[in-house]
């Protein structure tokens, strides 16, 4: 069964059977052995910033200024060499990164940078609802289209299921150009029918100079963020009543401005031309780089096209070479044995790991298929606290208070090996620091699980992690 963000598969919910024959069809992948050489001399490695490579004399000075704040001269290096040789992508200097906490103020960031679009607007996005938040996309997008800026748009088939087509119908017909991304109606696809491959970036570039990406789609289950349980929080996946009526999402995005935005405007054109899009109009995609920042980031997109999963890939090396701290936030957690074993091997050789992963969520069975591992974590020494009071959707991460990562991908198999992710790895103690704040209040609003609780819970917990396990490839 498909896991999707929330509640969207309930949506599906008369398509299971025939879905779980077309999975039972189109086979299995498996997730690759990443074994990174901790041992190796780490090579030196050059940054691009606004004018294209930097000097080597002023790449060194650039991480000899995030060394300073870090924890230690090799800590950075270390993570900077495993991460070059996996991704390949480049690392790119004088950006500015903005951390953006749940919906209301990224969305209103979003929509102030669509208001000063003059040449074009991409957006992909998984969930578009037709609520209140969704029209105020759609009249913004309409708006800009008719003042002549090209506007493109990539939704995935599952993910708006549940919006109608006359949503979509009225963004085609003002110009704007928009793909369903593997439609779930197999008469439909542009391509070969792919259907257990999802689209769950959430990615949108202005004019080729601003970007935004994180976890947070565009729904109106966002609209009152979890600092208040405003009016505006309806809490609904579906267009009815749910059991998660009333309660705020928690989530996080960034905003970006630098040489980085060019690497996320190439992700979207592969996309798009993968979806067999038309033939995009002429216009400036790809801006001369401005210096906007001193922010060091790295762009990382994942697809099932790939061999693995480059984001997959980076994580576990940056776990493997960790050497005071771990600290995650993810929404559904269903790891597969070689990221348990990078987990439990941090905090036995003395790592500080911390997991933050829902209280509760608007999906049971990922719920308790990741709980199904907390013996085992816990008895390594891996600390797990569950977030109250909210619907957690927040993907990220950071190592040794240099490498922070936020994005779409949740730490699952159906994010590493079915969909596609995008995230954004920024180096540095500064904005490391930012990010330590948001999980810090995430943590002080958590219930720690113990390990000599956790053994005491009832048959029926146990009964629930080991059903939902064994759909665990599939979520």
């Amino acid at each position: 069964m498909l896991h999707q963000p929330h509640g969207s598969w309930r949506r599906a919910q008369g398509l299971t059977a025939g879905l779980l024959l077309v999975f039972g069809l189109v086979g299995c992948k498996s997730l690759p052995r990443v074994v990174p050489d901790l041992d190796r001399r780490p090579p030196p490695v050059r940054l691009e910033g606004s004018q294209g490579p930097l000097s080597a004399e002023r790449s060194r000075a650039i991480l000899e200024r995030l060394r300073a704040g870090g924890q230690g001269s090799d800590v950075l290096s270390r993570h900077l060499a495993l991460e070059e040789a996996i991704v390949g992508s480049p690392l790119t200097a004088g950006n500015k990164v903005d951390l953006l906490e749940d919906g209301p103020a990224t969305y209103k960031a979003m929509l102030a940078a669509i208001d000063t679009a003059k040449d074009h607007i991409h957006l992909e996005t998984y969930i578009l609802d037709d609520d209140e938040v969704g029209q105020k996309f759609a009249d913004a997008l309409i708006a800009k289209q008719q003042q002549g800026v090209q506007v493109h748009l990539i939704h995935d088939s599952v993910g708006t299921i549940g919006t109608p087509d006359e949503f979509f119908k009225r963004l085609t017909d003002a110009g704007i150009k928009v793909i369903e991304f593997n439609p779930i109606n197999p008469a439909l696809a542009r391509k070969e029918w792919e259907l257990n491959e999802r689209d769950h970036r959430k990615l949108l570039i202005v004019d080729g100079r601003i970007a935004f990406l994180g976890g947070i789609n565009i729904s109106g289950v966002y609209s009152s963020g979890s600092l208040s349980m405003g009016s505006g929080s309806s809490g609904k996946t579906d267009g009815k009543k749910s059991d998660i009526d009333g309660i705020p999402w928690r989530d996080t995005h960034v905003q970006l401005q630098g040489p980085v935005v060019a690497e996320f405007q190439k992700l979207f054109l592969e996309t798009w031309a993968a979806q067999k899009g038309e033939a995009m109009a002429a216009r400036n995609y790809y801006p001369t780089p401005v210096r906007a920042g001193s922010d060091v980031v790295r762009a990382i997109g994942s697809s099932p096209k790939d061999s693995y999963s480059l984001i997959y890939a980076t994580l576990l090396s940056a776990i493997a070479s960790a050497e005071s701290t771990v600290y995650l936030t993810n929404a559904y957690f269903a790891p597969d044995p070689q990221l348990l074993t990078a987990l439990e091997d941090a905090a036995r050789r003395g790592v500080d790991v911390k997991l933050i992963l829902p209280g509760k969520t608007d999906s049971w069975l990922i719920f308790h298929a990741g709980r199904n591992y907390y013996t085992q974590l816990l008895k390594a020494g891996v600390k797990i606290y569950e977030r109250q009071g909210v619907i957690l959707h927040t993907k990220t991460g950071s190592v040794d208070g240099v490498w922070s990562t936020i994005g779409s991908t949740n730490l699952d198999w159906r994010s590493f090996l079915h969909n596609y992710e995008l995230n954004a790895v920024v180096l540095g103690a500064e904005f490391n620091a930012q990010l330590q704040k948001l999980f810090d209040a995430d943590l002080a609003a958590s219930k720690q699980v113990t390990l000599a609780e956790w053994q005491r819970r009832g048959l029926n917990l146990r009964f629930k992690e080991f059903f939902a396990r064994m759909w665990e490839y599939w979520l």
